[in-house]
This record gives structure tokens, sequence and C-alpha cells, in this order.
């Protein structure tokens, strides 16, 4: 399977997705993916969303909280990140975790972004440490690659939060009898995403002031 190194535009890709920032999955780029002006033509936007680009805010352990820049005033959309590699040390998939409010049973969710040449009806597996592994449709692709969309419950961060690693399991393209298992740590899993909630819960307590002084 050829591996991949996903771009910063593709990064902003599945951390806009998680947060629903992405109004227009088809492509179209006219709308809320760039700011209209008179014929329908775009002036275009900074790469990785409204504001600015994407950076590392902090790590823990083997995930990074990554954050995409916005204007002052603004909600900053911040996720978990980690790159998966293969046993060879080759780049393939990454992997975005994000909160979400509360809504049974699905509590967070997680954008995971394969290579171009997956096979796509055998679906992505995802085993949690020793726990029944679960597969997950391919929602998408774009020439970055192929998005699969989870949906966390509790019982899922529970056993993230317990665990050492998952594995995460696609199938080539060029060959649909192998399988290719990929390790996501999950070391540093319960600070990040304590902070990833702790860093929304401040963002929206500040966007809620600042809407009150206007």
């Amino acid at each position: 399977m050829t591996a991949t190194r996903l771009t910063a535009a593709a990064l902003a890709a599945a951390m806009m997705l998680g947060t629903g920032a992405i109004a227009q999955e088809s492509g179209d780029p006219i709308g809320d993916a760039g700011a209209d002006v008179a014929q329908g033509l775009s002036v275009g936007q900074p790469e990785g969303g409204s504001g600015g680009g994407i950076y590392v805010a902090t790590t823990h352990g083997d995930w990074e909280i990554r954050c995409i820049e916005v204007p002052e005033g603004q909600v900053e959309p911040c996720q978990m990140y980690q790159l998966l590699q293969d046993e060879n040390g080759n780049d393939v998939a990454e992997v975005n975790v994000f909160d979400l409010p509360d809504t049974d049973p699905v509590v967070a969710g997680a954008t995971i972004v394969t290579p171009l040449d997956t096979l796509l009806t055998p679906q992505l597996r995802l085993q949690i440490g020793t726990r029944d592994p679960l597969r997950y449709p391919f929602s998408f692709c774009q020439q970055v690659g192929c998005f699969v969309r989870v949906g966390l419950t509790e019982q899922d961060l529970e056993a993230f939060r317990a665990g050492a690693e998952a594995t995460v399991t696609i199938v080539p393209l060029q060959a649909p009898d192998q399988t290719v298992d990929l390790t996501m740590s999950l070391s540093g899993f319960t600070a990040a995403f304590n902070d990833l909630g702790e860093r929304l819960a401040a963002a929206q307590e500040a966007a809620a002031e600042a809407g009150d002084d206007q």
C-alpha cells in the first residue's frame, strides 16, 4: 500500500468535518468554503479555515492537540491528532478525535483518513485493546485520501482511556487478500481528551461573554 502524509489542507478538512464546519461535501467551492463576491466568484481564504493555519497547541503522550487559528472572538476548533505508521515506519493514516455535546449514545467522534488506494468494501476495522473489533464504512474519498467518520460512545472512550493501544485495519486496493494493521497508541489519550474538553468549554464561555458585551 502506498504510504501517505496528509497535507495541512487535508488535516483542516478532517478537523472541519469533525466540528461540522464543512457545509458542502460535494466539493462546490461556492458558499461557506470561501467569501462570495458578484457572479458567484470567490476571493478565497487562508488555507486551513476562515482564520489562519493549523498549529500544535500542546502534546500529551502520543497525541497532539491541533487547533485552527480563527479571528479573535470566534471559537477556535481543536482536535486530538495522531499519525499512524505501518511496521516499516511509513506514514499511512491520520486520526483526529473531537469532543461533541453529549448525545446518547454518541459523545465524541473521530475522523480517520486513509490512502486513496484503500479498498472500501471491507470497510475500516477498529479494535480497542482486546475488545471485539468494530467495522466502520468509508464516507467519501477526495484527492488527499478516503475518510471514515466514527461515532464514539462513552464505553468506547472508557476503553480508550484504559487501553494501551488500538488497531486500525484497512485493506489495500492492489492486494484485496491482505490487510494492513496500524497501531494507534493510547498513551496520553485521557489527558489529551480532558484538555480538549477544557479548551472547548473555555472557548464557548469566552464567546458567550463576548456576545453579552455587544
